[in-house]
């Protein structure tokens, strides 16, 4: 069995990956361990009730018209149509610190009127970052960027917490590193939230999974479910062979691996991997979905997102206990311009998690991890409570998953959301024909992982002719 390429993980930049090359007439074959297709970004079924996992928002949104937008820079490289991922704009999202709070739509002017507003001596400063974040290319493959993000926003903010606030939602939806942000990952997040917006396709996560699936399908590539990678086999520093958990043998000239850096590499058997500590992702969080038999806005919850602290100091760092419930996200998917209405309501809470201590239950003590996991859903939702509505009441059903259900249904090392630390932007290894595509590649969100995928393939797997 051999092809131009293998790609190993059917997540969002595996799809990428895969359509880009098969649109050349590659012959392309992805390898997916699970049943369904996502990855990170994937949906399950429970209760005859449909769920998102991981997506909150699609980031990046703009309008179908607007140009060089990474948008619809990668539906064009898709041959995807605008509309057929059904996209919809949120209604405001916030910011909620003690004693102060920002909104922001997708139309940015907002979040100038706001700062200026709240933070009246900042200002200026803060025009600087957008400045700054305008001018710098983090799409670069190219750039190797030493700086973070704290170092950038104390040249121009000198208010604290202005500071902190508008690092809480990009560490919160993009960083893999604790109490600051890469600078290049900084920039990425900010253009995609702040610059450009939150959307939700009307059928959640599902509708671009399809699509993408459809695609790729129709253009002859495929798709081998339950054939998780259980080995690479290495020879004269090239991969010559990759063996399946179900002991069948494929072969190819380019593998493109979206199944994280570490991870990869540790299908080599002997391979001694360097600065493993060092290189491999940490940061994890728990989630609760809530489904309630009313709107959320009926309750006061009106936000389409809301990333909040409660404490004196905004921590993004793995917690001593199991969960870090002052700081975290909540969002209501029912408060996107929805064609359609959802069919109940239902708001998602995520907070920052300790892997170490949940796995560590779960091994030891199964039934206790279910008891935590119930006493710590609800304390998450009394931190909220005491700034938001009470919806407890309201609740039909619910579900948590925690940073060991991450790493059982994804593989990702730690539960480790965003990957590594260190991000590989040309995709390349230390293997001629091994190429990391996906979070470790170093492109944020469901638009940043199409765009990861689409890159590599461009890169390693096209001729310039192509």
């Amino acid at each position: 069995m051999h092809y131009d390429v293998i790609i190993i993980g059917a997540g969002m930049s595996g799809l990428a990956a895969g359509i880009r090359l098969a649109m050349f007439d590659k012959k392309v074959c992805i390898l997916e361990k699970h049943f369904v297709l996502g990855g990170l970004n994937s949906f399950y079924n429970i209760k005859a009730r449909k769920f998102d996992v991981g997506l909150h928002a699609v980031t990046n949104y703009v309008s179908k018209n607007a140009k060089g937008a990474p948008l619809t820079k990668l539906l064009r490289q898709l041959r995807i149509p605008y509309d057929e991922l059904g996209l919809r704009p949120q209604n405001f999202s916030e910011i909620v610190f003690p004693e102060k709070k920002l909104t922001f739509t997708n139309d940015f002017q907002n979040l100038i009127s706001d700062i200026a507003e709240t933070f009246p001596s900042q200002i200026d400063g803060f025009m600087q970052v957008v400045e700054f974040v305008k001018t710098y290319d983090n799409l670069s493959l190219e750039i190797m960027e030493t700086r973070t993000a704290r170092e950038m926003l104390s040249n121009y903010i000198n208010n604290k917490m202005l500071i902190e606030m508008l690092l809480c939602p990009l560490t919160y939806y993009g960083s893999a590193i604790e109490n600051d942000m890469a600078l290049d990952q900084f920039v990425t997040m900010f253009k995609s939230i702040f610059l450009e917006g939150f959307a939700r396709p009307d059928e959640g996560v599902r509708k671009i999974i399809d699509t993408l699936k459809t695609k790729y399908k129709e253009l002859g590539g495929e798709i081998k479910f339950r054939n998780g990678v259980k080995e690479i086999k290495i020879k004269d520093n090239k991969v010559y062979e990759i063996i399946t958990d179900k002991d069948e043998s494929f072969t190819a000239d380019l593998y493109i691996s979206s199944a994280g850096l570490t991870e990869t590499l540790k299908l080599i058997p002997k391979y001694q991997i360097k600065d493993e500590k060092s290189i491999t992702g940490k940061m994890s969080f728990m989630e609760s979905i809530s489904c309630l038999n009313v709107e959320p806005k009926e309750l006061g919850y009106t936000s389409t997102i809301t990333f909040f602290n409660t404490a004196e100091n905004y921590q993004y760092a793995i917690p001593e206990n199991y969960i870090d419930i002052h700081s975290g996200v909540i969002c209501c998917p029912n408060n996107y311009q929805l064609q359609e209405s959802l069919p109940e309501g239902i708001i998602r809470i995520t907070n920052i998690a300790n892997y170490s201590k949940w796995k560590s239950l779960h091994t030891s003590n199964p039934e206790e991890y279910y008891k935590i996991k119930d006493n710590l859903y609800n304390e998450s939702m009394k931190e909220i409570f005491k700034f938001k509505p009470n919806f407890k009441a309201n609740i039909v059903f619910s579900d948590v998953f925690t940073p060991h259900s991450i790493e059982r249904y994804t593989g990702h090392i730690n539960g480790a959301v965003y990957g590594s630390p260190i991000k590989m932007k040309t995709g390349k290894t230390d293997f001629d024909n091994l190429v990391i595509c996906g979070t470790d590649q170093g492109f944020l969100g469901i638009v940043g992982a199409l765009l990861s995928g689409i890159s590599m393939a461009n890169l390693h797997g096209l001729s310039q002719k192509e």
